[in-house]
């Protein structure tokens, strides 16, 4: 028994600078997946800020509809 806790622990100090860079290795993409999903989501919200202050006010137009209204009552009368 105990030679076999001496052996794995040969074998971890053996691998510990793979497994020490493996985890160096997922903790900045960790970091570097947090600073994009974290840069997209203050793009997106400084976006919809931008969108709603700056959206025109919507333009009223008048029509005119006494042509019409003639020609239909001139069809009427007929």
């Amino acid at each position: 028994m105990s030679q076999e806790k001496v052996d794995r622990y040969k074998k971890e100090k053996a691998n510990r600078a793979k497994i020490i860079k493996k985890q160096k290795q997922q903790k900045l993409l960790m970091q570097i997946g947090a600073v994009v999903i974290g840069a997209a989501l203050c793009v997106w919200i400084g976006f919809s800020v931008y969108d709603k202050a700056n959206t025109p006010e919507p333009k009223s137009y008048e029509v005119n509809m006494d042509a019409l209204t003639e020609y239909q009552n001139s069809l009427s009368v007929e």
